[in-house]
């Protein structure tokens, strides 16, 4: 059976928070305007990031300005890996699962270049047959199609795949797609967007309950 675990990023795989609240204060303070707390920032992250940004500017009594999203995007994509990390036993279950014979894939609405990057950066690139980003294809999560076509791109099928991410796009995805997902209780999103989805608490428990959904 040619397994396949696709991945959300932030939130997930990796502790991005930090470098993403430093753009978008960076972007406020450009714009004369007051920055953001960390719960702030974690709570405005999921969605994308023209999302990200027009949730900052609305938030700040501002309408949606296409410079300030590609004045973010650059100085976020160059600034990606300085702060961020993966979780704390995400690189041992990457071998694990690795070891036991499970191909793995993420599926991010973080722009892909800002994704392969940070993903190089950090030594997991080569982890991953397929990534599919934010702007990878005409459709980002919670639409079941950006799964769907990261699990194409993987060479991976339905029957064979579970999700693995921390927000309620993540579960929706996968439902959509039907596809079994397994929600990130270390992450940044809180438990309630599980939706009655399988709850890790820790990435060490994902190998025994992703072998269980596809028993």
């Amino acid at each position: 059976m040619n397994r396949i675990a696709v991945f959300d990023l932030d939130g997930t795989l990796v502790d991005s928070a930090a470098d993403i609240h430093a753009s978008l204060d960076r972007l406020m303070a450009s714009l004369g305007l007051a920055g953001f707390t960390r719960p702030e920032v974690i709570g405005m992250i999921g969605d994308g990031v023209r999302a990200l940004v027009t949730k900052a500017l609305t938030a700040r009594g501002q309408p949606f300005d296409e410079a300030a999203l590609d004045r973010f995007t650059a100085d976020y994509t160059a600034a990606a890996s300085d702060q961020t990390r993966p979780f704390d036993g995400i690189p041992e279950l990457l071998d694990e699962l690795a070891a036991e014979g499970w191909r793995m894939a993420v599926c991010t609405n973080k722009p892909e270049e800002a994704a392969r990057k940070l993903l190089d950066d950090l030594g997991l690139a080569d982890r991953f047959v397929a990534l599919g980003g934010g702007d990878s294809f005409p459709v980002r999560k919670p639409d079941p199609q950006h799964l769907l076509a990261t699990l194409a791109a993987a060479g991976g099928e339905v029957a064979h795949a579970v999700m693995i991410g921390d927000h309620r796009n993540d579960v929706q995805a996968a439902e959509g797609a039907g596809v079994p997902c397994i929600f990130a209780g270390w992450g940044y999103g809180p438990i309630a967007m599980a939706n009655g989805a399988p709850v890790a608490a820790r990435p060490g428990d994902l190998p025994g309950i992703m072998a269980a959904l596809l028993a």
